[in-house]
């Protein structure tokens, strides 16, 4: 649950920031007349990750077996990938995310009416889709070990409810916190739960029969941290951990968290170390004051 009320949240408030940025520079802009195309935007990229995340839970349901454990594997290394290229881009694009989005909105208004739809649409849509798929991931996880899908989706719904509330005190003033650090700290804690999930994608592979060592354990602690106890319960909820082990998804996990934990902290090093940008006067539309 703490793993996705994480993703909940940070997803969430990735989604908050854009959305404040996209209002506020149309406000200080005097373009107000163009926020319902904003709204318009987010809404429709809403629904489409409702729709998405409704069509990988309720779309393999008639397969056989095998075809479900391969479907559901593919898609955790799916979840894997776009999580990962989540937080290495939100690493590199916090400090020019909000020129970028500036620049985009004037090309926009210049446009057709529909173009500022669409970005908003697409700026947002991106982050619902990334939290749709990963968030399936975690929940098809939880229902096959435990029988229910309330707890993943309990905590991704609180953690987006304080990502908006945080979006909303940003956009006010009233609450600053350090994104860089923020980003930073959660960005190190998701590569260890997409490892989890790499794991479990590569353990479905393995029951669909499409990779090989099901039988081939790495270890086995089902005797000391047994899957239905409290402590089995808390490390598979947030890090997706299997007492009962296979070689080959120990080495996928080690294989991924060792060389991406070193590249993020390495970029992390590198962006504090990094000197401080002049601050660069916003650009107001022509014709405007």
């Amino acid at each position: 649950m703490l793993g996705n009320f994480l993703i909940g949240m940070r997803e969430g408030l990735e989604a908050a920031l854009i959305v404040s940025i996209l209002i506020a520079y149309l406000v200080k802009s005097e373009r107000r007349h163009l926020l319902p195309r904003i709204w318009l935007g987010v809404g429709i990229a809403t629904l489409i990750s409702v729709a998405f995340g409704a069509g990988l839970t309720f779309g393999p349901k008639g397969l056989t077996f095998e075809a479900q454990e391969l479907i559901g594997g593919l898609l955790s290394i799916v979840a894997v990938v776009f999580v990962t290229w989540m937080i290495f881009w939100m690493a590199k694009a916090a400090r020019s995310l909000s020129g970028q989005l500036r620049s985009q909105i004037d090309q926009a208004a210049d446009a057709k009416p529909w173009s500022l739809v669409v970005v908003a649409m697409l700026a947002v849509g991106r982050e619902g889709l990334e939290t749709a798929l990963f968030l399936w991931a975690a929940t098809v996880a939880a229902a096959r070990d435990s029988g229910g899908t309330a707890s993943p989706l309990i905590g991704a719904a609180l953690g987006l409810a304080v990502a908006i509330v945080l979006g909303y005190l940003i956009y006010r003033g009233a609450l600053k916190i350090n994104l860089g650090r923020f980003f930073s700290w959660t960005g190190a804690f998701l590569i260890i739960v997409a490892a989890g999930v790499l794991a479990y994608g590569i353990h479905d592979l393995q029951e669909a029969r499409f990779l090989p060592g099901l039988d081939t354990l790495a270890f086995d602690v089902s005797q000391t941290i047994p899957p239905g106890s409290l402590t089995g319960a808390l490390l598979k909820g947030v890090f997706n951990f299997s007492p009962a082990t296979t070689v080959l998804e120990a080495t996928a996990w080690v294989a991924y968290v060792i060389p991406t934990m070193w590249l993020f902290l390495s970029k992390v090093r590198a962006r504090s170390s990094a000197p401080a940008r002049p601050s660069i006067p916003e650009p107001v539309p022509s014709g405007r004051k």
